[in-house]
C-alpha cells in the first residue's frame, strides 16, 4: 500500500493527528512511518524531516507524509563502526544498504545508522551503490564535510575496488576511460586471479580501452557458470562517476557477477568491494590510508553480512598532525 499526502495545516494540533486523519491510516503506522523518516515538514523555510509524533504543528505549515508499506517494512542490512574519529567517522557499508534514504524513508540508509548510532550530526561525505558494500566515511560537522566532500569531488584520493568479474579477464593496469553521461571518466583494473572452468576466450588484453560511446545494453553479459567462469580483479579510479565500475567493466565484456542493471542478477549479491582509501587528510594534517580489515575483504554472501568480533580496521597515518 502506498499513500502521499501533502497539506497545509488549517488549526494547531498534533503531527501525529493531522497526518493520521489526512492519510486514513492509525496513529500507531504514522507513528513508524515518522521514526522512519517518510513524514516531513516545512520549519523556518526548509523542508526537513518530522519525526517527532507529538510535535505541535501550527496553522499554515506544510505536512506530507509519503507512507510505502513495503518500504517501511524493510529492515536495515547491519553496518559496522570502524574508528571514530571525532570530525568524522569510518563505517563498513553492507550489501543493500543505502548510503542515503529518500522521501519515502531513511531507516535503511547507512546516515540514519550512524546519526542513531552516535547520536551525533550526520553529513554524506560521498556515496556507495546501494548493491555495494565497502569503506565510507560519514563527517559529524558542516565544516568536516565540507572539506572531505572536496578530496572526493577532485583527483586527490586513491579509492580502490575489488570486483569479481564474467569471464576470463586477464590484464594488467588496463585503463578504461570511456565518457560516462558526458563526463570524463577514469578506471584502471588488474587482474588479481582468475577461477578458470568454463572458460571465455574473449579475454582483452591491451593496455588501454577507450569505450568513449557505451552501449552496455547491447552487451551479452549471460555467465554460464558465474563461479567457475569469473576474474578477481582490483579497481582504481581516479573520478566517481555514478556507476562508474559497473560500467566500464560491462563496456569491456566483462560485466560485474550479479550486476543487475550492466549484467545478470545471480544468487549472490553485487560483487563489488570499496576496500581502501588513501587520502591528505584536511582535518588531520596528514596522509591517511584506510582499508577493511581481512575479515570484511571478502566477496561472499556469507562473510559480508557477517561481523565477528576482532579486528578492526587497518589504518596508517604518516606525517604531523595537527
Amino acid at each position: 500500500m502506498r499513500i502521499t499526502v501533502d497539506i497545509t495545516v488549517e488549526t494547531l494540533g498534533l503531527a501525529v493527528d493531522i497526518l493520521s486523519e489526512a492519510s486514513g491510516l492509525p496513529k500507531q503506522r504514522i507513528k513508524d512511518a515518522m521514526a522512519k523518516g517518510a513524514c516531513w515538514w516545512t520549519l523556518k523555510g526548509k523542508i526537513v524531516r518530522l519525526r517527532k509524533a507529538k510535535r505541535d504543528v501550527k496553522a499554515g505549515t506544510r505536512m506530507q507524509l509519503y507512507y510505502d508499506e513495503a518500504v517501511l517494512a524493510r529492515k536495515a542490512p547491519e553496518a559496522e563502526l570502524l574508528e571514530d574519529k571525532s570530525r568524522y567517522s569510518v563505517w563498513f557499508k553492507p550489501h543493500g544498504l543505502l548510503a542515503q534514504g529518500s522521501q519515502w524513508g531513511d531507516h535503511c540508509s547507512l546516515l540514519r545508522v550512524a546519526e542513531v548510532q552516535l547520536n551525533r550530526p550526520c553529513f554524506l561525505i560521498h556515496r556507495l551503490d546501494a548493491d555495494a558494500a565497502g569503506l565510507m566515511l560519514i563527517a559529524h560537522d558542516s565544516k568536516a564535510a565540507a572539506a572531505l566532500s572536496q578530496l572526493f569531488a577532485g583527483r586527490t584520493i586513491i579509492k580502490q575496488y575489488l570486483a569479481d568479474v564474467t569471464g576470463v579477464l586477464d590484464v594488467k593496469e588496463q585503463t578504461i576511460d570511456g565518457n560516462i553521461d558526458g563526463k570524463a571518466a577514469i578506471s584502471h583494473v588488474s587482474t588479481l586471479y582468475i577461477n578458470a572452468g568454463s572458460i571465455n576466450t574473449n579475454a582483452l588484453n591491451s593496455n588501454s580501452i577507450n569505450a568513449s560511446s557505451i552501449n552496455t545494453s547491447s552487451i551479452n553479459t549471460k555467465a554460464e557458470d558465474t563461479e567457475a567462469n569469473t576474474s578477481r580483479v582490483n579497481v582504481r579510479i581516479e573520478t566517481g562517476r555514478k556507476h562508474q565500475i559497473r560500467r566500464h567493466l560491462a563496456s569491456i565484456g566483462h560485466p560485474i557477477v550479479a550486476d543487475r542493471l550492466y549484467g545478470s542478477a545471480a544468487g549472490v549479491p553485487l560483487q563489488l568491494l570499496a576496500y581502501y582509501l588513501q587520502f591528505n587528510c584536511p582535518l588531520a594534517k596528514s596522509k591517511m590510508t584506510l582499508e577493511l580489515p581481512e575479515r570484511l575483504k571478502q566477496l561472499s554472501l556469507e562473510t559480508l553480512q557477517k561481523f565477528p568480533e576482532g579486528s578492526s580496521l587497518r589504518e596508517s597515518a604518516d606525517a604531523k598532525r595537527s
